[in-house]
């Protein structure tokens, strides 16, 4: 907590839809919420009255969230971890069920990604990514629903996934099966758990406006081009406009809403038919 005046949530474009108070009184983890989009989903989590609990391994990742919530008078903490060590995971967990008395949401972020052909990739690469954006993410599901479960007021579990999970996309077998490995905890544990009131859905984003996806994933501006062509939309979305709806999905406008996918990618993954726009087909008689 700090002694500045909250400023209005809706001074942040991700929130400007939302009531400002629409998670006080919450207690969120967010894992890789120091940056990229995890950094905006706990600006618009904390902006919206929730005490927001980041995890990443990198202290210094951290410190930009840290300075605007001192600044912005929200209330935001974090921790140094790696979701890959499921004790780690397990002590966290503990420490804010402890100090918080529950967690209400957790927010699976954290991941791992770059670009590398499939026949040249090594076992330590594919370690590296499966063992972050899947295992981590299963961890952290694992305990902090346990948890959810043994308070009796149910909870929420909101994974970030994308949508090559289901479509596939050359370059990130790792990343890729990952997140189908998500998508089907995100389904699975959300029958298992809907009894215990504990919701489970996931988002998948398409291409944003990210530093670090632009260092991995669109290196140069023909490459964005490219990528631009394929979005019917015609634009990447902002990290704002993604987190948006990653507030909206853990609102209580969404309680009657479990094992739910929302995609978020101006059409992209959708077919884009067989024939050039504008072309004027003639059936042979």
């Amino acid at each position: 907590m700090t002694d500045a005046e909250p400023r209005p949530a809706a001074d942040l474009p991700a929130t400007r839809h939302l009531a400002p108070d629409l998670f006080a009184g919450s207690t969120v983890a967010v894992t890789g919420g120091g940056t990229g989009l995890g950094l905006e989903i706990s600006r618009a989590l904390a902006a919206l009255g929730a005490t927001v609990c980041v995890a990443s391994r990198s202290a210094e990742h951290h410190r930009a969230l840290l300075d605007e919530a001192k600044e912005r008078g929200w209330t935001v903490e974090s921790a140094t971890i790696d979701v890959r060590e499921s004790s780690t995971i397990r002590a966290w967990a503990d420490d804010l069920v402890e100090r918080h008395g529950r967690v209400d949401a957790l927010v699976n972020n954290a991941a791992g990604n770059f670009v590398w052909p499939a026949e040249r990739m090594s076992d330590k690469a594919w370690r590296a990514v499966i063992g972050i954006a899947l295992d981590g993410a299963f961890y952290c599901a694992r305990e902090f629903g346990k948890r959810m479960i043994a308070d009796g007021g149910g909870g929420q579990i909101l994974n970030v996934l994308a949508t090559y999970a289901w479509t596939g996309m050359p370059g990130v077998v790792h990343s890729a099966a990952a997140k189908a490995g998500m998508l089907a905890v995100t389904r699975t544990l959300a029958v298992e758990w809907a009894k215990h009131g504990v919701r489970v859905n996931a988002i998948a984003p398409g291409p944003f406006e990210s530093d670090g996806a632009e260092r991995n994933l669109w290196p140069d501006d023909a490459v964005r081009e490219h990528i631009v062509k394929n979005i019917p939309l015609g634009r990447f979305a902002s990290a704002s406009e993604v987190a948006g709806q990653a507030a909206y999905l853990l609102s209580p406008a969404c309680a009657y809403i479990t094992g739910e996918c929302l995609v978020m990618d101006g059409g992209a993954w959708l077919g884009k038919g067989f024939w050039p726009e504008g072309v004027r087909l003639e059936r042979k008689r």
